[in-house]
This record gives C-alpha cells, sequence and structure tokens, in this order.
C-alpha cells in the first residue's frame, strides 16, 4: 500500500549546488533519493517546498514522498539518517494525506540572514557573510520597514521571473547575536529566487555608506528594474529556518 510521507530535512548546504536536482554537481535531493534507494531498494521522487539555491542552508525544509514501504516512520528515519551524510539529516517523519502539497496553504515562512562584522571564527564561517566595512545599526533598523508589506521585488529577484513578481513580507527584525554578529529574519508567506540574498545586500551597503540615504532603497523598490548596482549578499549567511502551515505547526 502506497503511503504519503512529510519530512522535515536540515542540511548544510555549503557542499551542494541547492536543492533541485543539477546536472552540475551534488544537490540535496539528489542525494536524499539516492541514499533512500540504496538502503531501501525502492526509488522515490522528493518534492520540496522551497528550491533553496547552491550554498544555502536548512533547519527546517519541508518535503514530501511516496512509497509502499511497509516500515514504521522511526524506522524510515533512522534507516535513512544512518547512510546520509553528516551534512544531510531527516529531523522529523510523518504521514499525512496523500494530497498534501507542500507549496499549498503555507501561512509563513522563516529565512534568517546572518552577517558578521568582524572576522569569525573557523566553526562558524561557513554560516555567516563577514561584511568588511561599518555599519550604521540604526540606519539599517531604519530600512526595514521600506520592505515590509506587499510590494513588487521585481527589483530584488533573479530578473528572469516571468510570473508575477508582488510578495508579502510579514516581518523583518534585526536581533544580535554577539558583540558583532546580526541576524536578519525575514518572515512572510513566499519569497523570489535571489530576493533574500538582494535585500540583505541592498540594506548593508546602504547601512554602510554614509552619503546614500535609505530613500534610496525605496527608489529602487519602485523602479521594478533588477539591473541596479546594490550588491547580492552570498548564499552562506542564508537559512531556511521554518514553513508554517495552516493544517500544520
Amino acid at each position: 500500500m502506497k503511503k504519503t510521507y512529510k519530512v522535515i530535512v536540515a542540511y548544510d548546504g555549503t557542499n551542494y549546488q541547492g536543492w533541485q536536482l543539477q546536472q552540475n554537481g551534488p544537490t540535496i535531493v539528489g542525494t536524499l533519493q539516492k541514499t533512500f534507494t540504496n538502503v531501501f531498494k525502492k526509488e522515490i521522487s522528493i518534492f520540496g517546498a522551497s528550491r533553496t539555491d547552491s550554498g544555502v542552508h536548512a533547519l527546517g525544509q519541508v518535503a514530501v514522498f511516496t512509497t509502499t514501504i511497509p516500515a514504521p516512520e522511526k524506522t524510515i528515519k533512522n534507516a535513512w539518517n544512518n547512510k546520509l551524510p553528516g551534512n544531510i539529516s531527516i529531523q522529523t517523519i510523518e504521514e499525512v494525506k496523500a494530497n498534501f502539497n507542500p507549496h499549498h496553504n503555507v501561512i509563513e515562512k522563516t529565512y534568517e540572514y546572518t552577517f558578521t562584522l568582524t572576522r569569525p571564527s573557523p566553526f562558524v564561517q561557513r554560516y555567516q557573510w563577514h561584511y568588511g566595512w561599518p555599519i550604521d545599526i540604526q540606519k539599517l533598523q531604519r530600512s526595514l520597514s521600506f520592505f515590509i508589506g506587499e510590494h513588487d521585488f521585481r527589483s530584488f529577484c533573479t530578473g528572469d521571473d516571468h510570473k508575477s513578481t508582488i510578495r508579502t513580507i510579514n516581518n523583518i527584525t534585526l536581533e544580535q547575536k554577539e558583540s558583532d554578529t546580526y541576524t536578519l529574519i525575514f518572515k512572510g508567506p513566499g519569497f523570489l529566487r535571489y530576493m533574500i540574498r538582494r535585500l540583505t545586500g541592498a540594506l548593508l551597503e546602504v547601512a554602510s555608506r554614509p552619503n546614500l540615504p535609505i530613500d534610496y532603497l525605496k527608489k529602487i523598490l519602485a523602479t521594478h528594474n533588477p539591473e541596479h548596482t546594490l550588491p547580492t549578499a552570498p548564499s552562506k549567511g542564508l537559512v531556511l529556518v521554518k514553513i508554517k502551515y495552516k493544517d500544520h505547526s
């Protein structure tokens, strides 16, 4: 009997070409599927909620797959994890209705971007952007409000998005983790490709340049044109933390 399972996956994306299958290197979903087949001698197709890019990490990626394996959920999880590389881990697995789609009924996705103003420890440098210029933290805080709410974020995506680029950001907050380490927390029902990284790069650029007013961000947003000179933050600082669904926590 075929069953449908929802899994929550955590991974260090440093050595992967993103979540989605690619021809040019290892991916998260490719590694998950190959390992499952090696363990259970059954092929599966895994469908994820967010196509995280090369180098992006996750604590709470949500995915779904179906299988006829008659094993308990705990057995599947443990056997799968035992053969996965150490940089990928199945956090939870639960049986769900056959029509569960990780793209549907999303209330909110939470992403975090961490940057540091001093050289980071070798033990955390894979997960932080070392930003090499002084930042006006108060200016950065004031800038966040420009992007909260519903806007056309075409200026802050890849530029090749053919569908609607209107998105809603529920909230953006800045937390100080250590003396010179900060995390930007983005919450909203969905984001465009590169959107958070482009917003982060733009925010830090304006906050580090005294001669650049924060209204410049509003101007760039209003142009609906991704061809501007504000930088894109590197993927290493970005983590998909959690996805909240209408019927699930």
